[in-house]
């Protein structure tokens, strides 16, 4: 598969085009960012790290019956990917509150949500992605209500699926974002599942082991990311 140009540079991946308009290469750089691209710092082995770890669960999620845009790994750094219509939102699911839910609510953190939350955020970082609900989404035509029900239906089985991996990791998988896009008319999982996009605590220290280590200058970052993954089985 032949990388052309990039289409898209985000704040830790880039797109490629490729020979295959079917197909895109997703490059994970060593970028790391935070609070809106405030902070932004290059921690080494990051984007190796990140793409394995993306791809691991990936393929744990399509075992199961998710249907997800990777295909295959390429590098220590790119993924082929296939080419999907992104939906402008993104899921986030909760399973114990910390983070911008706390802040919104005064919700004390670590208090278990049973059952979980689900929240749709749309996706413009000038606007700091605000939350949205499904009347906005069908209003402003971002989704169709089928497509709504069926990104809801598909998080919640993927809360399932990976609550019960890091679980047996000694893991708390405290919450997560998804985003979702079509290919030839079928929604699927796109963009990235790493600790980038979700939080994971240690279950019986609650050490946090994700990207709040970087917001929060708790340091050790991509060795909380790296201890997540050997936890798992996933290979670096």
């Amino acid at each position: 598969m032949e990388k052309k140009q990039e289409l898209y540079h985000g704040k830790a991946k880039s797109v490629y085009e490729t020979d295959d308009s079917n197909h895109y290469i997703m490059l994970f750089r060593d970028d790391t960012s935070a609070f809106d691209g405030k902070i932004i710092k290059q921690l080494e082995r990051k984007g190796r790290t990140n793409n394995r770890f993306n791809f691991f669960i990936m393929k744990k999620l399509e075992a199961a019956g998710i249907p997800v845009h990777v295909e295959e790994l390429l590098s220590d750094t790119e993924c082929l990917v296939k080419k999907l219509k992104m939906l402008p939102v993104e899921c986030v699911v909760r399973n114990v509150a910390a983070g911008s839910i706390c802040k919104r609510l005064g919700v004390e953190e670590g208090k278990d949500l049973n059952p979980p939350t689900f929240e749709f955020f749309y996706k413009d970082d000038s606007l700091h992605d605000p939350m949205v609900n499904d009347s906005h989404i069908i209003s402003f035509g971002w989704g169709t209500q089928e497509q709504i029900d069926e990104m809801k239906a598909l998080s919640f089985k993927i809360n399932d699926v990976l609550k019960a991996l890091f679980d047996e990791a000694g893991l708390i998988l405290v919450d997560y974002k998804l985003e979702f896009g079509l290919y030839e008319g079928k929604l699927m999982l796109g963009d990235e599942f790493s600790p980038d996009g979700c939080r994971l605590w240690d279950k019986e220290t609650r050490k946090k082991l994700d990207k709040d280590r970087f917001r929060q200058g708790l340091g050790e970052v991509i060795e909380g990311y790296e201890e997540v993954a050997r936890r798992i089985g996933c290979p670096l």
